[in-house]
């Protein structure tokens, strides 16, 4: 088949579709959020960009679900999805697609593909015994079970036996293949710790697995034998080609990968990797199609140090998070305090302290003492200063110069924690080179010219902190280039032809005296802490 070739100022990413047998959790929105980030910083790079995102709505564990509350699946897949909406929404995640596995559309597709596996002779009927994980819907080995036969992931869960007659996928037909495939392409899986992980899996030889159920209504039934229904993995996983549809297209492979295939990134959580690193692109060379550029794995969240859960009644709903704090409160601190790709912890004290330190202090208060010595000493006016006149070693435009290049590559690098680190240390220095200079001892001293270039210095240096910061906190953003004059809204910046450009807006130095400063307001107010800490 022979694809249209992206074009360079393309880039389309995804987030896992989720499984829709509960509501979404913090670690559902904390993938989601990092996925923005991205999407976000692609398109200040000029980048036409697709985000998807979407629910996994097929499967055992939806069927049981429903039925636990007397529901039929498609009516309680519509209420668990719509929940994903409403959150992306609070979260301020603009994604571009949002595909359901119970779409009319994706069915098309399931079994156009199906058809290329099977004509390739990569689907047999066979014998299948072992241990079954419902809430993984994934068949393990016995190797990998905790004591008394539970899953290693749902540790409070035991595994069911199972002994059935099903259709699998030649996953061993394509051990050489994948391990060419990690071989030749080491940044395929990323981060390291992923990728020798699935080295680790795919070196002890792979076996083929399982792509039906029987005794299972709520799927899609297999093409060739409609007693059998396709088991939820592979069907989930080509949603993210159904996604690719424009609207008014007929649904066909073709017409899914014309554009935006081969994707440049998965987004996921590192339990369903080997789905993802494994058996996805096993498939996709069974049918022919080229294989996406990267998988990338993060870590798992634990709330004061230790796992979540229900059992635990130590949760942590988003929703409540987001409604108290605010959307960008809780991006900035699961994204600048965890190392993308390592396990990561909330804390309610340490986040309501980042967040004051960070974003209140060393940014918000920052932008409006400095914009009230502007109102003060020069009429409310930017300084009438021409940035090439100050000297290179000047500690802020020295800072300045580089930082765009530097946050650039930890954006690309899904280094957010580093992007934000070296972002606030240009506000700290801000506030030193402040009490260092003393605008108000320059002033009394009548050190006009001296004055205003401080305080352009100190007014440029925030502003390409907001622009760096826009990715992570577009709200908090939007306000202090709106303060300082700039008609932009960085909610409204998603189209690339549209957006602030990042060659010219993560340079410093843009700031000129046609701007039309506003008037000094908070952008983000301390928190108080509970009144129980």
């Amino acid at each position: 088949m022979n694809l249209i070739n992206k074009t360079e100022k393309t880039f389309a990413l995804t987030t896992p579709l989720y499984y829709v047998n509960d509501v979404p959790h913090v670690g559902s929105a904390y993938t989601t959020m990092a996925a923005d980030v991205i999407a976000r910083f692609q398109r200040l790079l000029g980048n036409q960009v697709l985000l998807i995102t979407g629910t996994d709505e097929h499967g055992q564990k939806i069927q049981r679900s429903a039925a636990n509350l007397g529901k039929e699946p498609q009516e309680f897949c519509d209420e668990i999805s719509q929940s994903f909406f409403s959150l992306w929404q609070l979260l301020n995640i603009k994604y571009d697609r949002f595909i359901r596995t119970t779409d009319t559309r994706h069915e098309a597709i399931v079994k156009e593909f199906f058809d290329r596996v099977w004509q390739a002779g990569d689907i047999y009927q066979g014998q299948q015994k072992g241990w079954y994980c419902v809430s993984c819907e994934e068949f393990k080995e016995e190797r990998e079970l905790l004591e008394g036969n539970h899953c290693p992931i749902h540790t409070n869960k035991e595994v069911e036996w199972r002994d059935e007659q099903n259709y699998f996928f030649r996953l061993s037909k394509y051990q050489t293949q994948l391990q060419e495939l990690y071989e030749s392409q080491p940044d395929f899986i990323q981060p390291a710790s992923r990728r020798n992980e699935v080295l680790n899996f795919v070196n002890q030889g792979l076996q083929d697995f399982s792509i039906s159920r029987v005794n299972l209504d709520w799927g899609f039934p297999v093409p060739v034998d409609p007693k059998h229904t396709l088991y939820v993995w592979f069907d989930a996983l080509l949603g993210y080609v159904t996604a690719l549809l424009d609207p008014d297209a007929e649904p066909t492979l073709a017409n899914a990968l014309a554009k935006w295939w081969p994707m440049n990134l998965h987004l996921i959580g590192k339990d369903i990797l080997r789905f993802h690193a494994v058996y996805w692109p096993a498939m996709l060379m069974s049918a022919g199609v080229p294989l996406p550029q990267q998988v990338f794995g993060h870590g798992f969240l634990t709330k004061d140090g230790q796992k979540m859960g229900k059992s635990l009644g130590n949760t942590l709903d988003p929703i409540e998070l987001v409604e108290r704090y605010g959307s960008d409160a809780v991006r900035y601190y699961f994204l600048k305090e965890i190392e993308f790709g390592k396990d990561g912890d909330f804390n309610e004290v340490r986040f309501i302290n980042v967040l004051n330190a960070d974003l209140a202090n060393d940014l918000g208060n920052l932008l409006n003492r400095t914009l009230n010595m502007v109102k003060k000493y020069c009429g409310g006016n930017v300084p009438s200063v021409a940035h090439e006149t100050i000297p290179a070693d000047n500690p802020l435009k020295a800072i300045g110069l580089t930082l765009g290049e530097k946050v650039k590559n930890a954006y690309e690098m899904l280094a957010f924690n580093q992007a934000c680190t070296e972002i606030l240390l240009l506000a700290q220095a801000c506030n030193k080179f402040i009490d260092e200079q003393a605008p108000w001892t320059l002033y009394k001293q009548g050190q006009q010219p001296e004055l205003a270039q401080v305080l352009y210095a100190v007014l440029e240096s925030v502003r390409l902190a907001a622009y760096l910061l826009s990715p992570v906190i577009p709200n908090i953003s939007s306000d202090i280039y709106q303060q300082l004059g700039f008609g932009i809204n960085f909610n409204d910046q998603l189209e690339s032809a549209n957006a602030a450009p990042f060659s010219l807006h993560a340079t410093w130095g843009i700031l000129s005296d046609k701007q039309q400063l506003g008037t000094p307001q908070p952008v983000f107010k301390r928190i108080e802490l509970p009144k129980n800490n």
